[in-house]
């Protein structure tokens, strides 16, 4: 150091002997070392930038390796390059502005802040490239890292903060980490959500209760759609109307939800549904009525009308056939869902179908439908039980039998 100093003070004494004034001299001499310094790191930026980062990015297009390329992509080598000139700036400087204290401590401040925030810029970078790497593996359509990678970014900022703080005012870190630790209390308040979130993101993961693409129905929140985005303070959820809902994250902890993950992956999808009839349709079984089902076409397609009455029919102990007094329309409607359901090719074979009544009320007598759909897609699952409600609806006549409903002005006419 001293051998440049006593070089720039020749520098000055040059200046004066060939006729420039001291004063002038002390002026010229700091712009010929300051353009030099700005020369030198113009040279540690071309370095950088035009020669190591056009080498790191021809080996990365070469490579078979994608985690390379990634790196390139999110720029990590392009903002570390921007150290360069700060670090030749900050242990150059000193050789003009040795006399200058003043202004010294302001340009090395003022440089190592730069390099704070481009190493922070650099570190963020790079996680946002290991999310990008993690979205190559298998195991991210599982369990989403999104919510420890913010921890990680906030963990950064509160260190860059802290080190830009006490590169400006320069106190002790071990007693500012001690006072710290005594407002720990007033941290947790302030960053009550970012823990809790935190928590919550930690549990939803370990769990496997939540993934990004599942449709979940929370109504206490107005959510019914499928979640775009999990991260430590929310969690997004696009509603089939294309409204999109934000939950906190712990809320779906704390509060419960429907994930429809389990309906996805399995082999069918649940159609429950139930028709109301009017029980003072119902009525017993006749031949009449058995003639007319069974001439009639679309009843014969889907049920052997003779082989279930023939089939049902019981024998008291003196050997008469009682099957007058228990068969009803409604029976024989019963067995004709059951049979219908089964000839359904979109309905499932091996899952669950019934149809049985549910407790008779003021509405009438409900009829409930359970099945299980192979369409499990929201519209062929709609249009497959619009398909079965309307063939219902349009065979109950058949059957001498009526859907029960109140009566409107159309009634009393």
């Amino acid at each position: 150091m001293d051998i440049y100093l006593s070089k720039i003070n020749l520098l000055k004494s040059w200046l004066i002997a060939h006729g420039v004034g001291a004063m002038y001299a002390d002026w010229i001499k700091l712009a010929i070392v300051f353009a030099l310094i700005a020369f030198f790191a113009w040279i540690a930026n071309f370095i950088a930038k035009r020669i190591i980062l056009t080498i790191l990015s021809h080996i990365a297009k070469k490579s078979e390796t994608l985690w390379d390329d990634i790196l390139i992509e999110r720029k990590v080598f392009h903002k570390l390059a921007h150290l360069a000139p700060a670090i030749v700036i900050f242990y150059t400087v000193q050789l003009p502005l040795a006399g200058y204290p003043g202004w010294l401590t302001f340009i090395q401040k003022a440089s190592m802040i730069y390099m704070v925030v481009v190493s922070l810029a650099a570190f963020l970078a790079f996680i946002d490239s290991a999310h990008d790497i993690y979205l190559t593996m298998p195991m991210s359509k599982t369990r989403t890292i999104k919510g420890y990678l913010q921890v990680a970014k906030i963990i950064l900022y509160t260190i860059a903060i802290i080190f830009v703080l006490h590169i400006i005012f320069e106190f002790n870190l071990g007693s500012f980490f001690t006072g710290l630790g005594a407002m720990t209390a007033v941290l947790m308040f302030i960053f009550k959500d970012t823990i809790l979130g935190l928590v919550a993101s930690i549990q939803l993961s370990a769990n496997d209760m939540l993934r990004p693409g599942d449709w979940i129905e929370m109504p206490s929140r107005k959510a019914d759609g499928v979640v775009q985005d999990i991260n430590l303070t929310t969690v997004k959820v696009q509603n089939w109307d294309k409204t999109v809902t934000t939950i906190p994250t712990y809320i779906l902890v704390s509060d419960s939800f429907t994930n429809w993950r389990g309906m996805e992956e399995s082999e069918g999808r649940r159609i429950k549904k139930s028709i109301n009839i009017d029980m003072k349709s119902v009525k017993f079984y006749n031949e009449e009525m058995f003639s007319k089902l069974g001439n009639d076409a679309v009843v014969a397609k889907n049920f052997n009308v003779k082989k279930y009455v023939s089939e049902a029919s019981i024998a008291d102990d003196k050997g008469n056939d009682a099957s007058h007094r228990t068969m009803t329309n409604l029976g024989l409607f019963r067995a004709y869902l059951e049979s219908y359901l089964k000839g359904i090719a979109l309905i499932h074979p091996d899952m669950t179908q019934l149809v049985h009544y549910l407790q008779p009320g003021e509405f009438g007598l409900p009829i409930e439908m359970v099945a299980f759909s192979k369409e499990k897609a929201g519209i062929p699952y709609e249009k497959l039980q619009c398909d079965i409600y309307d063939h219902i609806l349009a065979m109950l006549p058949l059957f001498e039998l009526r859907v029960f409903q109140r009566p409107t002005g159309e009634d009393g006419k």
